[in-house]
């Protein structure tokens, strides 16, 4: 496998059989045997590396619990108390302490441990996975090296596998594996073999070992996105490790999700790569089975951070018998030494009660006053003379690593160049697989360059151009920044990948930043030169290939940098939120400092520095100093002149345009520019250099942040309560993921375990129809075709009885559950679904329950709120709100949930989110059914028992139960009653009873043909080695056939007959509903909005941000325009200062955007397909919960900006009606409408993107409505002109304006001519006022003389519009609301596109 130390590759690639179809001939143990005989042969050294410990303690930091924050926590003084204590007096606890032991090359240790003992915190100690603990203390030597030399040299060599399974769905399972591969390739390999060859062999190797060849070019996927099953995903991750070719493993429970015939291919695997390859293997695994058990040289047994047991495998049972336990009645060992860590699971032998350890404290001690203490001691004693301080196997082992790596200076395999190139090739596949996302970019850009080049198409040359020129100079630059937005959201979702690739020394994560940097180089180089040559030749800016060259170039470096810019802030920062709040602050001061709407002459001298440290101003520069440079443009504003002056001449007649020259007709754009913005052609390479300058350093910045600020992204397993719960305290004793409370857990274990539980528990509603289905058939498209994934299915499923759904990884189980729970969206279902005989009522969704395999929960709410919310919009609504509390309360008594109550679902550890789901489903009162996705995946032995003793007593109650079941003890196997069992391709080899002692079951295959089972076999496991489940293992028996032709398929058919003519014959006992939801719109409405407030509430970082965005845009927008007085500049000055205003929407949408998006993936997942509510309640609480948010947080906004600017008070009301209710009604709406056609929260910034630019330039400011042409009708509907004509209109409409003494215009009259004389009839036509009507020389004329004229001549503003305004700004809103409950219904709601739906109304029509 890659399994290799020294690690030439694996055998040439003949030696692998060539097709999938030989997949089950492949003797994985025959070919690694060959693989070591040829690195022997070719003189390549291996390489060993065992652990030694000893007096290992491990100190975790922080509480064992904490209160979760809210938006009102940092204005309680307790929060700053606690934070000044947590300061002077840091809280620490034990997670680990007093273990001592060694594993040795070709020894496996299993850690076993109930959930929260510690299991994960040693396996992360002994694989030198540090960073999340406070200390680690004690001696750890991995042979002749400290930790630290491990982990600054050979982190590599140590590998650690997580739980977790984190990858990027849109690659394949090949290119996943291979990726893992290329990167630890080593110098050494065989005679012939390239790096490419080694790659291929070890992933096909990997693939045929693990059973994924046949997924090869299957995507992985994700909870949103379709992929490989759960079980081929856990098995991508196993794969992944085993290719990082370690020397030293750990595996946490990554046996979670595969049924027992895979988990056992798989630790037989390790077995035979640890004894041939001389590894060292040390796994931890709940539920494990005999067999597997077996395989493993030593055990340690850990009880709540203390060692119970480390020593032989076959000694431990004797040993804890010798204690005065004993295991109970058909108890594995492996069940049985955990059961002795567990107060109430353990069973005391007669006699031994008084002498018996009872605590962990006690179990520890016994053992290492042990004889087996005694040996281990021993050990450890041996090993460190044999190693510790032995230069010579350090030489040895450097050597080897020497021969590998060829540097051996890094900790990596494969140098940054070839990093560089392996995570650029990954990038080129993230981008082909998910083509959507490109291509939307694309099509947003050439969007933007049509919209913009027809608005200002084809400029004249005269200086009634020169605004709009500067216009689309600015905007090219301003679209690309503000779209560079959408790169946060995606860099926060590949964090935890790069930090696993990081621990796993596949390369240093600044090297995913600058592949990612690399390959967007040609990318954007293509996508800007269609947005540049679409809108250069439609403007028609200068002619010449240089200037067009000078254009292309800054615009495709402004991109760049501006995206560079934004990752290095996503890396900077450990939650979305804040950094989506600096980014927004950061696009208004680039919108204010760019040196379009505050060029350098007119901006605060005080503020002036910070154009200097935006790159939008210098590339701006640029740019305008490379288009005006060869402009000569004709005046066309010369005063006076119309009727009556077309004989007067130049000299009686002045050109208004900045930078014209007294006789001139010209103004030459050097000196337009030069006079307006202080900008110089001279200073052209100067500013390109100054961007590149800027790139480079946010690459820096970004390389570094990626490096450092990485291995801190994740956060610590902390549970967290809600304010004011009493479970939190400072002498808690646990609930954190790796230190239990024994007393906590016992009570919830004995509650379970306990039938007086459920005395109390009344009898679901007797319910005698049965739910059948038979034939069923489910095919799926694929490429190529459909590909049929269940295969004549038949069954039922009896109300009081438990049902079990096993198979394989991949056989269809979870499909099958969904086919039967009507949750399946694309594919074609055939087969029949009853009950009772009659077709499935309407409401059957809402009277199912289901629990997902994946735990699916809103984060925010706690446990008991989650039930609640279930119950109530679940539950009849007639059904009193107390009663369905104290059913809430009962379903988490049967769950042992009661001291997690309170508790955040959020921050739960993988057991209680677990027993969560179940509760969940519990509190709806299922009257049908409950189907149940892989209950007891990821728990203990003895937790899985406590689910499922749960199950057994609610199907004694009367309750219809289907579950799907991996790695079942041969005692939890008896608790189920009948047993559907598939193979692979969804076809069924058994349905039926399970009989006493499985006998029923067992006679079945035993008849058939199959080995008899023996009496110490499992059951569970003996049946899927019978039929040939597991990832490579081969039936010679067709079970499907046997199954068709067999008198129990016979017998089930004719009594599924039976059952629907029975059912037929009597009328349905269920009432018919004619809704699919148990309570009305708005009980629905109202309780979905009192949750979105709670979940507000509990994210702070999300509020803060928005007040953050708007305090600091309100005072930057009204210091950088302060006290704008009533001249020109000023009363243009007040303009902006509105205009910007509305620019601070852009951040504030992409944050609410994102937090949409992740609410309706709760609904989407868990909710709709239960039918819990209506999508359209959602839609509205989602609006309900966020206005008052934005409402208020705009209110702070006014506060800020209105008097700094210099507004009137007397005007103040209308304006924050507007700026403070109206603007956020409809940035709120337009958010969601937009969030509501996407499907993630990147892609929503694409579209918002987009059409936040088109608006904007449609408002009137950029390019005045009387330049608009034909597209004056966008002007009409663009909302911005609404909001920007009430704002301007209301805050300065009716005014005088007073031109300073650079804005008067001075004219000579002819002689004879006093000024009022020669100027009144131009006045009387266009507007204005002189200052010296009576001199005969330089009339001082200022062209506007109200407000009302000055806004109406150059913007079609109307001070009288306002009301007006106002109304058509909330008709907006309206439309947003519809369009957002449009968009949700066709985008995400329907199922079959309109499209289709016409095609077949027309049909049906004929």
């Amino acid at each position: 496998m890659a399994l290799h130390e020294a690690d030439v590759g694996l055998v040439d690639s003949s030696d692998i059989p060539p097709s999938g179809k030989n997949e089950q001939s492949f003797d994985f143990k025959q070919v690694l045997r060959d693989l070591m005989k040829h690195r022997q042969d070719e003189g390549i050294k291996d390489r060993q590396l065992g652990v030694m410990f000893k007096d290992l303690r491990v100190v975790g930091a922080g509480s064992r619990t904490s209160l979760q924050p809210t938006v009102g926590s940092p204005f309680h003084p307790s929060t700053f108390l606690a934070k000044i204590r947590g300061i002077r007096n840091p809280s620490i606890r034990d997670i680990l302490s007093g273990f001592e032991g060694v594993v040795t090359p070709g020894e496996m240790l299993l850690v076993l441990g109930r959930p929260g003992a510690g299991c994960s915190t040693l396996l992360k100690t002994l694989a030198n996975q540090r960073g999340e603990y406070h200390a680690v203390e004690g001696q750890i030597f991995y042979d002749s090296f400290t930790s630290e030399e491990i982990h600054d040299s050979f982190r590599g060599d140590v590998t650690y596998c997580p739980e977790d399974d984190i990858h990027f769905p849109t690659l394949t399972v090949d290119q996943t594996l291979s990726f893992a591969v290329r990167n630890r390739t080593p110098a050494t390999r065989l005679p012939g073999q390239t790096r490419q060859d080694y790659v291929e062999d070890t992933t096909t190797m990997l693939m045929k070992v693990l059973g994924l060849f046949r997924s090869k070019h299957t995507l992985v996927g994700n909870a949103q996105i379709q992929g490989v099953s759960g079980g081929e995903r856990k098995r991508v991750s196993i794969a992944e490790t085993l290719g990082s070719a370690g020397s030293l493993g750990t595996w946490d429970n990554s046996t979670r999700g595969l049924d027992s015939s895979t988990a056992l291919e798989f630790v037989r695997a390790l077995r035979c790569i640890t004894d041939i390859k001389r590894t060292t293997t040390i796994v931890s695994l709940y539920q494990a089975g005999e067999p597997l058990y077996n395989l493993f040289d030593k055990v340690c047994v850990i009880a709540e951070g203390k060692m119970a047991y480390f020593g032989p495998a076959e000694s431990a049972k004797d040993y804890f018998i010798g204690l005065g336990f004993e295991p109970q009645n058909r108890q594995t060992t492996p069940d049985f030494l955990v059961a002795v860590t567990d107060p109430n699971g353990r069973k005391i032998r007669p006699g031994h009660k008084s002498s018996v350890p009872r605590t962990s404290e006690e179990l520890a001690s016994f053992f290492m006053a042990s004889d087996l203490g005694r040996e281990n001691q021993e050990a450890i004693e041996r090993r460190r003379e044999q190693y510790v301080g032995n230069h010579e196997h350090k030489q040895a082992y450097l050597s080897s690593v020497a021969a590998e790596h060829g540097d051996t200076s890094t900790v990596y395999m494969t140098s940054i160049l070839q990093q560089v190139r392996t995570v650029m090739k990954r990038r080129v596949q993230v981008i082909i697989g998910d083509q959507f996302e490109f291509f939307m970019r694309l099509a947003s850009q050439i969007f933007q360059a049509i919209i913009m080049g027809t608005v200002f198409l084809n400029v004249p040359n005269d200086t009634s151009a020169y605004f709009p020129r500067e216009g689309v100079l600015f905007f090219s630059l301003f679209f690309n920044a503000i779209t560079s937005v959408a790169e946060i959201p995606s860099l926060f979702f590949q964090r935890p990948i790069v930090l696993r690739h990081q621990k796993a020394a596949l390369h240093y994560p600044f090297i995913q930043s600058l592949a990612h940097t690399i390959i967007d180089i040609p990318v954007t180089l293509v996508v800007q030169l269609v947005f540049v040559v679409t809108l250069y030749f439609l403007v028609g800016l200068q002619r010449s290939a240089s200037q067009f060259l000078i254009f292309y170039l800054f615009v495709f470096l402004m991109s760049q940098t501006m995206k560079t810019f934004f990752r290095a802030i996503a890396a900077s920062f450990k939650t979305r939120p804040s950094a989506i709040a600096l980014s927004g602050i950061s696009i208004l001061l680039m919108s204010l400092y760019g040196g379009y709407t505050v060029p350098w002459p007119t901006a605060p001298s005080g503020l002036r520095w910070i154009m200097w440290l935006n790159p939008l101003w210098w590339a701006f520069g640029g740019l305008v100093v490379n288009e005006f440079h060869t402009l000569d443009g004709a005046c066309s504003t010369l005063v006076p002149q119309g009727l009556g002056y077309e004989n007067v001449s130049l000299a009686n007649q002045v050109c208004t345009t900045v930078g014209s020259q007294p006789g001139q007709l010209l103004v030459d754009g050097n000196i337009y520019v030069a006079l307006t913005f202080d900008f110089w052609y001279s200073q052209l390479w100067r500013n390109f250099g100054v961007l590149c300058a800027f790139y480079l350093g946010f690459l820096v910045v970004l390389l570094v942040a990626t490096e450092f600020n990485t291995s801190f992204a994740s956060d610590s397993a902390v549970i967290l309560f809600k304010q004011g719960s009493c479970a939190v305290d400072g002498n808690t004793k646990a609930l954190d993921e790796e230190k239990a409370d024994a007393e906590f857990h016992s009570k919830s274990l004995s509650q379970i375990a306990d039938p007086s539980t459920f005395d109390n528990l009344e009898k679901v509603e007797k319910v005698e129809d049965l739910f059948t289905w038979q034939h069923l058939q489910y095919e799926v498209p694929v490429e190529g075709g459909m590909k049929r994934l269940l295969d004549d299915v038949t069954g039922f499923v009896v109300p009081g009885k438990l049902t079990a759904l096993m198979g394989e990884s991949g056989a269809g189980k979870t499909t099958l559950l969904n086919v039967l729970a009507q949750r399946v969206g694309v594919g074609v279902v055939i087969g029949e679904r009853f009950f009772g005989g009659q077709p499935l009522p309407i409401d059957f969704q809402a009277q199912t329950g289901y629990c997902q395999q994946l735990d699916t929960h809103l984060p925010e709410a706690t446990v008991r709120e989650a039930l609640l919310f279930s119950a109530n919009l679940r539950q009849p609504q007639s059904v009193p709100l107390a009663e369905k509390e104290a059913y809430v309360d009962k379903c988490l008594q049967m769950c042992g949930l009661e001291e997690y109550a309170d508790a955040v679902v959020g921050s739960l550890g993988v057991e209680y989110r677990k027993r969560t789901t179940i509760a969940v489903e519990l509190a709806a009162k299922p009257k049908l059914l409950l189907f149940l996705d892989e209950p007891t995946s990821g728990l203990d032995s003895q937790s899985a028992w406590a689910i499922v003793h749960v199950l057994r007593e609610l199907a004694d109650r009367g309750q219809a139960i289907l579950c799907t079941i991996h790695q079942p003890s041969a005692e939890l196997f008896q608790v189920f009653d009948r047993l559907l069992l598939l193979r692979k391709g969804g076809q069924t080899v058994y349905f039926g009873d399970i009989g006493e002692n499985s006998s029923t079951m067992l006679n079945y295959f035993q008849r058939n043909g199959a080995p008899r089972c023996g009496s110490d076999d499992n059951p569970a496991e003996y049946m899927l080695d019978v039929i040939g489940a597991g990832a490579t293992a081969v039936s010679t028996t067709d079970w499907y056939n046997v199954w068709k032709c067999s008198p129990e398929a016979a017998q089930l058919q004719d009594h599924i007959n039976d059952l629907h003519e029975q059912g037929r014959s009597h009328p349905q006992q269920l009432s018919a509903r004619y809704s699919v939801f148990a309570t009305s719109w708005l009980h629905q409405f109202v309780a979905l909005t009192h949750r979105n407030f709670q979940a507000y509430w509990r994210n702070p970082a999300y509020i803060r941000a928005k007040f953050l965005l708007n305090i600091a845009g309100g005072l930057l927008v009204g210091f950088t325009f302060f006290h704008a007085n009533d001249s020109l500049q000023g009363t243009q000055n007040k303009l902006f200062s509105i205009f910007l205003s509305l620019v601070l929407c852009v951040p504030l949408v992409h944050q609410l955007m994102a937090v949409y998006i992740d609410i309706r993936t709760v609904y989407e997942i868990r909710e709709r397909p239960t039918r819990m509510y209506n999508w359209t309640a959602l839609v509205m609480s989602q609006v309900a919960a966020e206005l008052p948010w934005n409402v208020t947080s705009s209110a702070m906004f006014f506060l800020c900006w209105y008097w700094t600017v210099g507004y009137p008070t007397d005007r103040a009301g209308y304006t924050f009606l507007i700026l403070s209710i109206a603007f956020p009604f409809y940035y709120t709406t337009l958010g969601h409408g937009i969030a509501s056609m996407s499907p993630t929260a990147p892609v929503a910034s694409i579209y918002f993107t987009t059409l936040v630019i088109f608006i904007l330039i449609f408002d009137g400011v950029i390019q005045p409505f009387f330049e608009l042409n034909w597209w004056r009708w966008m002007y009409r509907a663009s909302p911005f002109t609404y909001i920007i004509e009430s704002l301007l209109g209301q805050a300065i409409g009716s005014q005088a304006i007073l031109c300073s003494s650079t804005e008067l215009v001075s004219v000579n009259p002819p002689k004879g001519l006093t000024c009022g004389e020669y100027m009144d009839p131009f006045i009387e036509f266009a507007g204005g006022y002189l200052t010296n009507s009576g001199a005969a020389e330089g009339c001082q004329y200022c062209p506007y003389k109200t407000t009302d004229q000055y806004m109406y001549s150059r913007f079609n503003i109307k001070y009288s519009d306002h009301w007006r305004n106002l109304g058509i700004i909330f008709g907006f809103v309206a439309f947003n609301t519809i369009a957002i409950f449009w968009f949700t219904y066709f985008m995400r709601i329907r199922t079959v596109s309109v499209f289709t739906s016409l095609k077949q109304k027309l049909a049906r029509g004929k």
